[in-house]
């Protein structure tokens, strides 16, 4: 399998704020009760679950959290990092419907999850695909050639460490931290959406399976090395669904194994009576076919470790997602002719 090649990429431009006062504070919320009504039934809030720092930039803030229901660690695996990552952007406003929209994306091998959003430019694209939803990149093996599920192999595992996040986003002293793009309080449910590159492939088909909790979309970047039956499976769930009621796939690929699978999903779905939209030019497919799609293969040959953002591929997901956004965009102008490919710049 390719390994990720994300290098130690320099941290996006930010300002630690008030560290040591602000973990006491956030570190003393530690016996909250999670949020009723988002994943029920709703876990309580471990003792050891606790932000540990906060960083704010002008795209947002970012939150590093240890979670007790994140990936590890997990009895049988070495790995004992509880990390998950989270990414707030500025334009984030608590809807009035009190729904907690989540992006939650599974890194590739031999890297951390600050490596992986930094490198991937996870934080930038969200923020430019103006979409109001939260970043959620768990930890998963630290540095390491393969990518075990841990906890999120087990039944609802995503649902808990869902419910949890939100039951740590809701205390008081992450709502500071966080202030006017503070999630809802006592949030439900609203659209979830997955994301992997590479061998994250493993743990977002582990969550299709056993998750616990009903997920709207998946992007795989350059990631569909197996568990084809897994993806097969949950489009085939709501095939006659429409909308945002409907399970959708954008999955961007590269050449080797990787195409021959996607290519072999595609059969297997049609052969099922989906319909199926495979671009083999850049920007062959049109933003409205790239909204409306059900189930959408995008052939590229951009490299494996920049397939998520050298041309914004994360970005155009979102942008064509059933994600509620509350700002005007552009993005839909010309959205019945090929689309533009937008390079982004080299940092």
């Amino acid at each position: 399998m390719a390994l990720d090649e994300v290098g130690g990429a320099p941290r996006s431009a930010a300002r630690v704020i008030g560290r040591r006062a602000l973990l006491r504070a956030l570190g003393a919320a530690g016996g909250a009760v999670a949020a009723p009504g988002l994943w029920d039934p709703a876990p309580a809030l471990a003792a050891g679950s606790r932000v540990t720092e906060v960083e704010t930039s002008e795209i947002g803030v970012t939150l590093k959290l240890e979670l007790s229901n994140a990936p590890f660690p997990c009895e049988g695996a070495p790995y004992r990092d509880p990390t998950v990552m989270v990414f707030v952007p500025a334009h984030y406003r608590a809807p009035e419907s009190g729904e907690l929209d989540l992006v939650v994306h599974f890194h590739g091998h031999v890297t951390t999850a600050p490596r992986a959003m930094a490198a991937h430019k996870l934080r930038e694209q969200l923020h430019e695909s103006k979409q109001n939803a939260v970043l959620v990149v768990p930890q998963g093996a630290v540095n390491a050639a393969e990518s075990p599920p841990g906890k999120l192999g087990q039944k609802g595992g995503l649902r808990r460490l869902c419910g949890e996040l939100a039951a740590v986003l809701s205390t008081p002293a992450a709502r500071r931290a966080l202030g006017d793009c503070a999630v809802p309080r006592q949030a439900r449910l609203g659209m979830l959406c997955l994301s992997a590159h590479s061998g994250g492939y493993r743990v977002a088909a582990a969550c299709l399976r056993h998750g616990g909790c009903e997920v709207n979309e998946v992007y795989l970047f350059d990631a569909l090395y197996g568990e084809v039956d897994a993806f097969r499976d949950w489009v085939l769930e709501r095939k006659d669904r429409s909308g945002r009621d409907r399970h959708k796939l954008i999955s961007h690929f590269v050449a080797g194994d990787v195409r021959r699978l996607n290519l072999e999903l595609q059969r297997a779905l049609e052969a099922q009576g989906v319909p199926c939209l495979h671009e083999r030019r850049p920007g062959e497919l049109t933003r409205k076919q790239l909204l409306s799609g059900r189930a959408i293969f995008i052939q590229t040959a951009i490299a494996h470790s920049a397939v998520t953002f050298e041309q914004n591929a994360f970005r155009d997901c979102l942008f064509a997602s059933g994600l509620r956004r509350q700002l005007k965009s552009r993005w839909f102008e010309k959205k019945d002719e090929p689309r533009q490919i937008d390079v982004r710049p080299q940092s």
